[in-house]
C-alpha cells in the first residue's frame, strides 16, 4: 500500500505506458479515474520518479533518474524543413506509434500547419471480442485524407495484428488479419487511382506464430512477440524500374527512413541508416 510521504520509482523506461502512471502521481486535478482510498480518503502525497523524463515537452514525469536520449534529425523534421505536408492515422492503441515515438518521444506537432494527426478511440473491450478493432475506420479516415489532396506523406498503423495475437485467440487472429487483408486492398486501390506509393513493414512479428510448446512439452497459445523477419513491400503502380531493393546487411526499422526519404526524392541526412533501395 503506498502511503503519505512514501518514495515512489517507476522503473519501466517505455514511454507511452510509463506516462499514464506518471500523470497518475504528479497531476493534482487528475480525473480519470478515482484516486482515492477505498475509506475515501485522497490519494496520498508522494515523492515520485521515473527511470526516464518519458515525454520531454509536457515535463513527465518532473523528477527522473537518467537523463533521456536526445533524439533529434528525425524524418517528420526533415520534412516539415521541406515544406512537406503529412498525416498520421491510428486508433488510440497504437496512435502515439505513429506520433510520439515516430517523433523522437516528442508529443504534439513539429509543425501545426504542415501537419494532420488524427486519432480514432479504441473501444475498451477485450480485442479478441472486437477482433477488426477500428481498421476499417482508420482506413476510412486515411482515404479520405489521401482525397482530399491536401497531402504529400502520409503514416498509419492497423493495431489488431499485434493487439488481437496478444490475447492467443487463433480464430480471433485469423479474423483480425482478414480485415488488415481487405483493408490493405482498399488503400492499395485509391493510392494507385491517385498515382500515389505504398510501402508497408512492420518492427516485429506477432499474429505469424499463434502456438509454442511449453517447457513440459506442451502445445499453448503464444502471446508474445516473435523474432520472425517481416516484410518490407512497394507497392509503386508507376514503377519503371528505377530503383531496386538492395537492404544492406541486418536490415531493420532504422533503414525506413531514409528509404522513404528516397522514394519521394530527397536525399537522407549522412547519419541515417541506409536506404534499402538503390536508384539506376
Amino acid at each position: 500500500t503506498v502511503a503519505e510521504g512514501d518514495a515512489v520509482i517507476l522503473y519501466n523506461f517505455r514511454g507511452d505506458r510509463a506516462i499514464e502512471i506518471s500523470r497518475a502521481y504528479e497531476e493534482p486535478d487528475f480525473a480519470v479515474f478515482d484516486r482515492s482510498g477505498p475509506d475515501g480518503r485522497p490519494a496520498p502525497s508522494v515523492f515520485f520518479a521515473g527511470m526516464l523524463q518519458y515525454d520531454g515537452d509536457a515535463f513527465v514525469p518532473k523528477q527522473y533518474l537518467v537523463e533521456p536520449p536526445a533524439i533529434d534529425r528525425t524524418i517528420s523534421e526533415y520534412l516539415c524543413a521541406e515544406g512537406v505536408t503529412s498525416f498520421a492515422v491510428s486508433e488510440t492503441q497504437k496512435f502515439g506509434h505513429v506520433t510520439y515515438f515516430w517523433n523522437g518521444n516528442r508529443s504534439g506537432y513539429i509543425d501545426p500547419s504542415l501537419e494532420t494527426y488524427v486519432e480514432i478511440p479504441s473501444d475498451n473491450v477485450q480485442f479478441d471480442t472486437t477482433p477488426a478493432m477500428k481498421v476499417r475506420e482508420i482506413t476510412d479516415e486515411v482515404i479520405d485524407l489521401l482525397r482530399s489532396g491536401r497531402y504529400r506523406f502520409g503514416r498509419l498503423n492497423f493495431p489488431s495484428g499485434d493487439m488481437v495475437g496478444h490475447t492467443g485467440n487463433l480464430d480471433a487472429t485469423v479474423a483480425a488479419m482478414t480485415v488488415i487483408d481487405e483493408s490493405m486492398a482498399r488503400l492499395m486501390a485509391v493510392i494507385a487511382e491517385l498515382d500515389g506509393m505504398l510501402v508497408y513493414t512492420a518492427d516485429h512479428g506477432n499474429a505469424d506464430i499463434m502456438y509454442t510448446e511449453s517447457s513440459d512439452g506442451e502445445i499453448v497459445p503464444k502471446t508474445s512477440h516473435t523474432l520472425s523477419p517481416v516484410p518490407f513491400a512497394i507497392h509503386d503502380g508507376a514503377y519503371q524500374g528505377e530503383y531496386h531493393m538492395a537492404p544492406p546487411p541486418a536490415a531493420g526499422l532504422a533503414n525506413v527512413a531514409a528509404t522513404v526519404l528516397n522514394l519521394m526524392g530527397y536525399e537522407a541526412p549522412d547519419d541515417y541508416e541506409p536506404s534499402v533501395v538503390t536508384f539506376g
